[in-house]
């Protein structure tokens, strides 16, 4: 397993060109074969769709690259996976990735194996998202209500405790009563009425939300207030963002938090294979991202900007090609 720990400042410094980064490996028809399990998410989420899209791209490419997409919880699982080495690659968001590499919260210790990033691929947008003519109009007013939190095991759970926290309603007296729901069972249940608040961290729009704007009127609550407190107790993974108006059907844009997703990998994954893999993903990444999230671009600068978890050497090496 490598052990090189890479950050942003040494790929982009300056003389880069001067600085190589040798790969191990053959070129031509003696080149390894690479077969990459890839931790996605639960089958209809947008993280299985982007594995789904990536493996197809990656066929396609006619490389000696193989990626395998698997079906996962999400993002704490993914995390788990890539440490037990039952995944090679991973995809989560960026507050559960930094947990797992500093050995904070959802996990015990920092990961035996060695976490890296390969790309910082987009941004979710955290929802919470209330009946437009229920009573619900802030996240206090959740207070003793039935919340869907996210399933268990997601990087939605993760960003829903830590606003309930933050708000004062996961403790005292009147807590909101968190339910541990997947989306499309999480859409149920507030069609049902047997929830009175929704959260979701993902793309814009989310097409399972948008068709249940359709059957049910939305409120969006504002979330922003919310950021100075999650930065400060967790750092700066967490940014302000907007959700536009009209995505949902209502009139006004919403403040709300931003959670930035990786893509992951074992840093025992050959740097050669991780080129060959950044490759595709630079070359087909409208294809990639039309499945979870419109109008983002992905561009190498804000790629590369993966916080407290370092790159990996394959990484570093497609980023200074990149560069120059």
């Amino acid at each position: 397993m490598s052990s090189v720990r890479w950050n942003r400042r040494r790929v982009v410094g300056a003389g880069l060109g001067a600085v190589g980064l040798a790969l191990a490996g053959c070129s031509g028809d003696s080149a390894p074969a690479w077969r990459l399990r890839l931790a996605t998410g639960p089958e209809g989420g947008p993280y299985n769709a982007f594995g789904h899209v990536l493996a197809r791209a990656v066929a396609a490419s006619g490389g000696s690259l193989e990626v395998v997409p698997v079906s996962t919880a999400a993002s704490v699982d993914n995390l788990r996976k890539l440490d037990d080495g039952s995944a090679d690659l991973a995809l989560a968001m960026a507050d559960v990735a930094e947990d797992a590499v500093l050995g904070r919260e959802w996990f015990s210790g920092p990961a035996k194996a060695e976490v890296t990033a390969l790309a910082r691929v987009y941004v979710n947008y955290t929802h919470l998202l209330v009946p437009a003519d229920g009573p619900v109009r802030s996240v206090g007013e959740l207070a003793g209500r039935p919340v869907a939190a996210g399933a268990a095991g997601s990087g939605v759970q993760v960003v829903a405790e830590r606003v309930l926290r933050a708000a004062g309603l996961s403790g005292g007296p009147a807590p909101a009563r968190e339910r541990q729901l997947g989306l499309a069972e999480s859409a149920r249940a507030l069609r049902a009425g047997a929830v009175d608040a929704l959260f979701w961290s993902g793309g814009v729009p989310t097409p399972a939300l948008t068709e249940l704007a359709r059957e049910l009127p939305l409120r969006l609550l504002p979330l922003d207030g919310y950021v100075g407190a999650l930065r400060e107790q967790h750092g700066p993974v967490y940014t302000a963002v907007t959700l536009p108006a009209q995505v949902y059907g209502q009139t006004e844009p919403v403040g709300t938090i931003g959670v930035g997703n990786y893509l992951l990998a074992r840093g025992d994954v050959p740097a050669d294979a991780v080129r060959a893999l950044l490759q595709v993903v630079f070359d087909r990444w409208r294809d990639l991202l039309r499945e979870v999230t419109a109008g983002a671009r992905l561009e190498p600068r804000f790629a590369i900007s993966t916080g407290e978890v370092p790159l990996h050497p394959g990484a570093v090496a497609y980023y200074r090609s990149v560069y120059g």
